[in-house]
């Protein structure tokens, strides 16, 4: 190739998602299998109209309508096309070239993907193994002592993926204060926080240097149509802004989204549903004697007895997608399923034991 390439875009290889995942049970990236109420979705497309998709969106509606949602102003949200883009624009901003991103691994694998993109510098802290606690664990202050006069930004997501486990309030306000110091910028990514507990949004609203993300594509069932938040002090939000595209978010996911915030008994009702779901696999989980990682977020890993590669393929052969992990991982011996209805988790659960131990131990409950 003879025209001129950023090297740092053209040397990182991708790995794609997959296509071609319609005609499967689709327990691999962390969707809700079952989706919205028909109902709903039908009620909400009858607003569509030539005129409407004839308009180009108009975000700030839905901005102070979430701003209320979460107690907060509008000046606080900034919207994106998934949290995807908006941790593209943030990394864009807040990064510098040659200076270091802290996150722990494993972790979501965009934030290294984004680095080697932009051309910063990725500074990992691995998840160690706590004979103690029988689970993978990473120090605070490991993370605290990564972060430095070299650092620009430090990514928390809370919960983690793949890992489950959320932070203590303490702890992440030991991060804040310690970024603060060498003036680094904190995400705090909170992608399944409706599967948790745990919530630093008033933080991102009190402190500077914190910025809160989140999505529409888990627990509200839309990824389809690409929405993501940003929460923050209204200084940091609209530095953030000035990087966005004029028309970032399509006019249907902003709707969509307006619509769901609206509806209580929907999100209550999605969350009851996967709640009872991971409940009910967990507990045929241990019955079976089987290791496994479940923690506040809708998926749980499971240490297989199998190569989970070989568990992946008959699953698959099955028509059901899950997720596995390389052989440098700490969770290599482990595979990632998405947690969904009861009903959902039946169906995997029978033909996950036939394909890792050859049996049909389990009815469907």
């Amino acid at each position: 190739m003879s025209f001129y390439a950023d090297p740092n875009i053209k040397n990182t290889e991708r790995i794609f998602p997959e296509q071609g995942r319609s005609e499967y049970l689709r327990l691999d990236m962390n969707e809700n299998p079952t989706g919205l109420p028909s109902d709903f979705v039908d009620d909400v497309k009858k607003k569509i109209t030539p005129e409407f998709l004839s308009t180009y969106p108009e975000p700030d509606d839905f901005r102070k309508k979430y701003a209320g949602y979460i107690g907060a102003k509008p000046e606080n949200i900034m919207l994106g096309n998934g949290t995807d883009a908006i941790l593209r624009y943030l990394l864009e901003t807040f990064g510098e070239q040659g200076k270091d991103v802290v996150t722990v691994s494993p972790t979501f694998e965009m934030y290294r993907i984004n680095c080697l993109l932009l051309g910063l510098n990725h500074r990992p802290v691995m998840y160690e193994w706590n004979e103690t606690m029988k689970r993978f664990f990473v120090p605070i202050e490991k993370i605290c002592d990564a972060i430095n006069e070299n650092t620009r930004v430090v990514i928390v997501t809370n919960p983690n993926n793949p890992m489950t486990d959320a932070y203590e309030r303490e702890d992440f306000l030991r991060i804040v204060d310690r970024a603060e110091a060498f003036n680094a910028v904190v995400i705090c990514d909170e992608a399944y926080h409706y599967f948790c507990e745990s919530t630093m949004r008033d933080v991102a609203l009190e402190r500077k240097n914190v910025i809160l993300t989140r999505t529409f594509s888990k627990l509200m069932s839309i990824p389809a149509l690409r929405l993501g938040v940003a929460i923050g002090d209204p200084e940091i939000i609209k530095v953030a802004r000035q990087s966005q595209l004029s028309f970032d978010v399509n006019a249907v996911a902003l709707l969509f989204g307006e619509e769901l915030l609206g509806r209580a008994d929907i999100v209550e009702g999605l969350i009851e549903s996967e709640r009872e779901g991971r409940k009910y696999l967990v507990e045929e989980l241990k019955e079976e004697g089987y290791e496994y990682i479940a923690g506040e977020a809708n998926y749980v890993l499971i240490k297989t007895k199998k190569d989970p590669k070989e568990v992946e393929r008959l699953l698959r052969e099955k028509k059901i997608l899950i997720h596995t992990y390389g052989s440098s991982s700490v969770i290599k011996d482990y595979l990632r399923v998405t947690t969904g209805s009861k009903d959902i988790m039946a169906r995997f659960l029978i033909a996950f034991l036939e394909a890792d131990q050859g049996t049909e131990s389990v009815d469907d409950k």
